[in-house]
């Protein structure tokens, strides 16, 4: 059996990838904890319809790109000129400022937050480039349409002052009017756009494509996703897409499921419509096909009645790393609502899924894996009365001498980049570039990573 050459990358374990063998164990999903709302729309630059929120983090504060105004009532909607994209800006990821840039005029004043005022300003995502080769006057760069099939391109020195990349939209074919992501992919060396289409099957169905491109211009013809035999086809609205930190060859995304043949009570809406709506989880190792090994809700509406309307949790573009032991995520509440909001959620680093199992144990057995380094580090959580213990074994399944389970003390507690260790001091580091699979044993406990390392 050939072996995967994983190197010293962190595996994640939100798919199948690594795995031979479950016994007693499952792949479970890590749903995120909902904190504090950080954001709440105001009148009258922003309204029941402010959304398409999306975030970038730099060294020492987050930007956040948002659709301010939006012509309730008026004619034009989705292409009217008078819509707004706004900053806000946060150096912790809960308290967003909203700056006085005096760049737009707006209600007779420039006293506001807004960056751009047009079609475009609909759905703006911005992403700050993290090429190495970037022209410091294109160091931000953003998409945003123009109507229903058309997106431009726009890049800015300092993610204030826009401009075009190039005359007229990107030559790329889609149904733009949603939130479609860019962004640099470090792991292939390339921009990738990850954009809304309809699919043809069983009337139009919203689904996510992709393409890629050298110089944010010229754009490789869409892909549509794919996914695994006898997954459902459901409508995609959003899709949240993102390179994870740390492990960059992996992409993981949180598509704002729709479902439209389901109402609830609307009455009150400032802006009401059919349908409801959840957030999922999917994950990718090429940008193209996306696992669905979990189908349920990576976030539900909740309690709160004002989320069981259209187009609420709807989750935005950025993971943004708020403490050592905390990423934020964000999503939309009360969508259509003149009280529209915007709710920080937090998950673990690394730890979108794990590898479970409960209190009468269970195992995983990798396939064969090669790897560099002489230190493995496992993040994982247990009980207090859980553990975690592997062993290292020969492709035949032999565990090898000084790295078997009677070797290792047991593993308890929360930890995010723990080192093994072996009671025998054998070196792990002799068995790099050597197929090996791990064998590992778990008692109420989660493991959402691994990594070898020299360090």
């Amino acid at each position: 059996m050939q072996s995967l050459n994983i190197g010293s990358r962190r595996e994640l374990f939100i798919d199948r990838y690594l795995i031979e063998r479950l016994d007693r164990a499952q792949l479970r999903l890590q749903r995120p904890l909902p904190r504090e709302v950080v954001f709440q729309v105001k009148s009258p630059a922003e309204n029941a319809c402010t959304a398409c929120y999306n975030l970038t983090q730099e060294d020492d504060r987050i930007l956040m790109y948002y659709r301010g105004y939006y012509p309730l009532g008026e004619s034009g909607g989705d292409a009217a000129e008078s819509q707004t994209a706004h900053l806000a800006v946060s150096a912790d990821g809960v308290r967003f400022e909203r700056p006085s840039l005096g760049l737009v005029d707006f209600a007779g004043s420039s006293d506001n937050n807004i960056v751009l005022r047009g079609r475009a300003a609909h759905n703006l995502v911005v992403f700050r480039d993290a090429n190495p080769a970037v022209d410091p006057s294109q160091l931000y760069k953003a998409v945003g349409n123009s109507g229903t099939d058309n997106l431009h391109g726009f890049v800015s020195a300092d993610g204030l002052h826009w401009r075009p990349i190039k005359e007229g939209p990107l030559d790329i074919p889609g149904a733009f009017d949603s939130v479609n992501v860019p962004l640099w992919d470090p792991h292939t060396g390339q921009y990738r756009l990850f954009s809304r289409y309809f699919e043809a099957v069983n009337g139009r169905v919203r689904a996510i494509q992709s393409c890629a491109s050298d110089d944010f211009i010229h754009w490789t013809r869409p892909v549509p996703h794919r996914y695994s035999e006898g997954a459902p086809l459901e409508q995609f609205y959003t899709n949240a897409t993102a390179v994870v930190p740390g492990a960059e060859h992996i992409l993981v995304s949180f598509p704002m499921r729709f479902v439209p043949q389901r109402t609830r009570d609307t009455e009150g809406m400032d802006y009401p419509g059919n349908g409801i709506s959840d957030a999922v989880f999917l994950s990718s190792r090429d940008g193209e096909y996306w696992d669905r090994t979990f189908m349920e809700a990576w976030m539900r509406p909740g309690l709160d009645r004002r989320n069981w309307t259209h187009r609420n949790c709807t989750t935005a573009p950025g993971i943004i790393a708020t403490a050592p032991d905390e990423w934020s995520l964000y999503m939309i509440e009360h969508y259509g609502w003149n009280d529209n909001r915007l709710r920080r959620l937090t998950v673990r680093p690394h730890g979108f899924a794990s590898v479970s199992a409960g209190w009468q144990g269970g195992e995983l057995l990798t396939l064969p894996l090669c790897f560099a380094g002489d230190r493995l580090r496992l993040n994982y959580s247990t009980s207090a009365v859980g553990y975690v213990r592997l062993e290292l074994q020969d492709t035949d399944g032999r565990p090898l001498p000084g790295f078997g389970l009677e070797d290792m003390e047991p593993l308890f507690g929360d930890e995010l980049d723990e080192v093994v260790t072996w009671q025998s001091g054998a070196d792990l580091g002799a068995l790099a570039g050597r197929p090996v699979r791990l064998r590992v044993e778990l008692q109420d406990a989660d493991l959402f990573s691994l990594r070898f390392a020299a360090e």
